[in-house]
């Protein structure tokens, strides 16, 4: 099977990070970085940046590859399924509205991602960005 390549941006303000929370699989009802599956004949970057603004109508100056990581699909062996591009970005621009598959967005502390629902990978990187 081949590996289905996917995009999230953890856009930094201070000290939070913007997630939100999914509203629809994979990972429906944890918290993550806003992303999603890169369209056919997007590059990562825009992909990255069309996930931003389809879920929370922010957009971000400047995005640099913070990482990529290999997820197995959900309820799957551990075989991986998708190719995760994660972007870091600064100083967002617009009016935080989660949209598109994202029932809740917010900024929010390591303090506070730390009692939230939330993907292990997007947990792991926070720390990474955060600490």
């Amino acid at each position: 099977m081949a590996l289905i390549e996917a995009v999230s941006v953890a856009l930094r303000q201070g000290d939070a990070l913007l997630l939100v929370k999914r509203g629809r699989a994979p990972s429906l009802g944890l918290y993550a970085f806003p992303g999603g599956r890169v369209e056919p004949g997007e590059t990562l970057i825009e992909a990255a940046r069309r996930e931003l603004f389809e879920e929370t109508a922010l957009r971000a100056a400047h995005l640099e590859h913070l990482r990529t990581i290999l997820l197995p699909a959900e309820g799957d062996n551990g075989t991986p399924h998708y190719s995760l591009t994660v972007f870091l970005g600064e100083n967002p621009s617009g009016d935080l509205q989660a949209g598109d598959d994202a029932a809740e967005a917010g900024f929010f502390t390591l303090a506070e991602m730390a009692s939230l629902p939330i993907t292990a990978s997007t947990f792991d990187a926070a720390r990474s960005i955060l600490s």
